[in-house]
């Protein structure tokens, strides 16, 4: 079965930085697009990085230029580099595979964003 598990998030002032981790196992890591989301309170999840096999990336309009998405096949592992963060980054962060996720979800990892 495959499971994620996203780590790294944390509480930010606004205009902080916060590099997330998620190991990935029990599938083929390199056969897949990858991508990170995001679910804040009483919005649905969205796409905001995705990373294909070849290591072609793709942001939402929200977050370009300021978030950078990474993955290490040897690791199979995918990064979310994050600056310059804003009070509506606020959400918890998972990753799937994309551009459709299949679930099950896995452990997700929270990042506040407060002053």
């Amino acid at each position: 079965q495959v499971q994620y598990v996203a780590s790294g998030g944390g509480f930010v002032q606004p205009g902080g930085s916060l590099r997330l981790s998620c190991a990935v196992s029990g599938t083929t890591f390199s056969s897949y697009t990858l991508g990170w989301y995001r679910q804040a309170p009483g919005n649905q999840r969205e796409l905001v990085a995705r990373i294909t096999r070849s290591g072609i990336s793709n942001y939402a309009d929200s977050v370009e230029g300021r978030f950078t998405i990474s993955r290490d096949k040897a690791k199979n592992m995918i990064y979310l580099q994050i600056n310059s963060l804003y009070p509506e980054d606020t959400a918890v962060y998972s990753c799937n595979t994309a551009p459709t996720a299949v679930p099950p979800w896995g452990q997700g990892t929270q990042i506040t964003v407060s002053s």
